[in-house]
């Protein structure tokens, strides 16, 4: 029997990659695209939705010349909104990207005039302008004609799996899953559809809205005359809930946490939707029926784009890979602090007005100190939002699992274990969304029987705490009382 191989899209922040995983779930090709960050003015960020195709396009191209591709999996940056003309696909704006902060505004109204509650109840999420619906808004009140072209039913919405998912069909499929859905702040959580009292509170007309489906289910096939042509498209999923599922967190309790251009923790809480009382957020996890696990989420907003920031902006690191040596080249950091809050702070503060700092800086600080700092800066935030979760649910998490680019950093990894004083397990295969969209796309075509056939003889290292209790309570004072100062107003 000749071997199958399935095609995961991984389409990120800051690059596009596509990488061929085997039945056994090993990768076997990636390729991979960087694309243009648009920043019009400090707190906006947007992408050319043009970009994110033509990558796409890319490197689905590159990684399959050769492969026999027997389906393809998408998995995609989550909250960031597109919107386009659905008769020639052209988009009427610039995608607003999950990091951008122009609708904070528009949260605090929300907030003045009561809705917190009723959208937390519906969706599970905090209002705050990274989710969907306020970057929808403003596009409807903003872009001149798009709010009477979007009443004529003339345009559509979607998140990027949407309009990758409309273009690689030629414009036949307009779905999303229930992964990225309930990240709009547009879909209820409980009721498991498009939620009218929402679609009424922000202006959008239902005829612009995506069909939801699972995550595993066959959407359609790739369009003619694209790469891939003719194979079916198998998987959707938000990428972090693409990880959780890549890790194998298929039982209630179990967390893992991906270090990407933010960080994202995420624990399956089984068919029980647990709300939070720690800045925390509920959310539905990728699912292979359609009764899919809720989720608690919590979300930093800037984990390794803040390593890009001293390699491009400070030119502290050539690459990112340096900033391992360079941290392990001194003890500590000489009682330096750093701060990324350049788009506020995300779970657990939620304050949109927070912007980084480096603080406790002496004479003796040097470059070394300002780059073990910023790792460190990683971890700390992490910790947030693992003791955030250990409360709201009253009890321990044993330890977590890891994956993305920067759980490649031994260093991190270390000082990880060491500032949680818990196992941080990490994969053999460190690219879990790719794997998760793979394991999605291989069970909705039948490659893999069931999720007890997955990852079987899948292999993880795991690092543990060393550090002295003492030790850890004063680090931990000190990341404290940065936030404070990255707070003050």
């Amino acid at each position: 029997m000749p071997k199958k191989y399935i095609l995961s899209l991984d389409q990120g922040t800051t690059g596009t990659r596509a990488i061929i995983f085997d039945e056994s779930g090993n990768p076997v090709r990636t390729a991979r695209r960087e694309f243009k960050q648009i920043y019009p003015q400090p707190g906006y960020v947007e992408h050319d939705p043009n970009d994110l195709l033509s990558t796409s396009l890319d490197v689905i191209k590159e990684a399959s010349e050769g492969f026999d591709i027997s389906a393809v999996g998408i998995a995609n940056q989550r909250e960031t909104v597109v919107v386009w003309d659905k008769t020639s696909g052209k988009p009427v704006y610039n995608a607003i990207v999950w990091q951008c902060r122009r609708t904070a505004s528009q949260c605090s109204r929300l907030m003045e005039e009561g809705y917190e509650e009723l959208l937390y109840e519906r969706t599970g999420l905090s209002v705050d302008a990274y989710f969907s619906a306020t970057k929808l808004e403003w596009i409807l009140e903003n872009v001149e004609g798009v709010r009477e072209r979007a009443k004529r039913g003339e345009l559509l919405f979607g998140t990027v799996d949407s309009f990758l998912l409309w273009n690689l069909t030629g414009g036949k499929v307009h779905a999303t899953d229930y992964s990225n859905a309930s990240r709009t702040m547009l879909f209820n959580i409980h009721k498991k559809c498009w939620d009218a009292d929402l679609m009424q509170i922000f202006g959008v007309p239902e005829s612009m809205l995506p069909k939801v489906c699972p995550s595993a289910h066959v959407f359609g096939k790739v369009a003619d005359g694209l790469p891939c042509a003719g194979v079916p498209i198998a998987a959707v999923a938000g990428d972090q809930q693409a990880a959780l599922f890549g890790q194998r967190c298929f039982s209630r309790g179990q967390v893992k946490n991906t270090y990407g251009t933010g960080c994202f923790l995420l624990m399956n809480t089984g068919d029980r939707a647990i709300d939070s009382h720690r800045g925390l957020i509920t959310t539905l996890a990728a699912s292979v029926d359609g009764k899919p696990d809720y989720v608690l989420e919590g979300s930093v907003f800037v984990a390794g784009a803040l390593v890009q920031w001293l390699r491009d902006e400070l030119g502290m690191i050539s690459t990112s890979a340096e900033s391992e040596s360079l941290a392990l080249s001194v003890s500590d950091t000489c009682g330096a602090y750093i701060v990324p809050a350049f788009v506020g702070l995300g779970a657990p503060y939620w304050d949109s007005e927070a912007r980084g700092i480096i603080c406790g800086l002496t004479r003796g600080v040097n470059r070394a100190h300002i780059v073990r700092a910023a790792l460190e800066s990683i971890a700390y935030q992490v910790f947030d939002l693992v003791h955030s979760m250990e409360r709201d649910l009253g009890e321990n998490i044993s330890g977590i699992f890891v994956d993305g680019g920067a759980s490649r950093n031994e260093f991190l990894m270390r000082f990880q274990a060491d500032i949680l004083g818990k196992n941080v397990s990490r994969p053999a295969v460190t690219e879990t969304t790719a794997l998760g969209a793979a394991y999605l796309a291989g069970l909705s075509t039948g490659i893999f029987a069931n999720i007890g056939s997955l990852g079987k003889e899948a292999k993880a290292e795991v690092f543990e705490p060393s550090m002295e209790e003492a030790k850890r309570e004063e680090l931990i004072e000190g990341w404290k009382k940065a936030v404070l100062r990255a707070r003050y107003k």
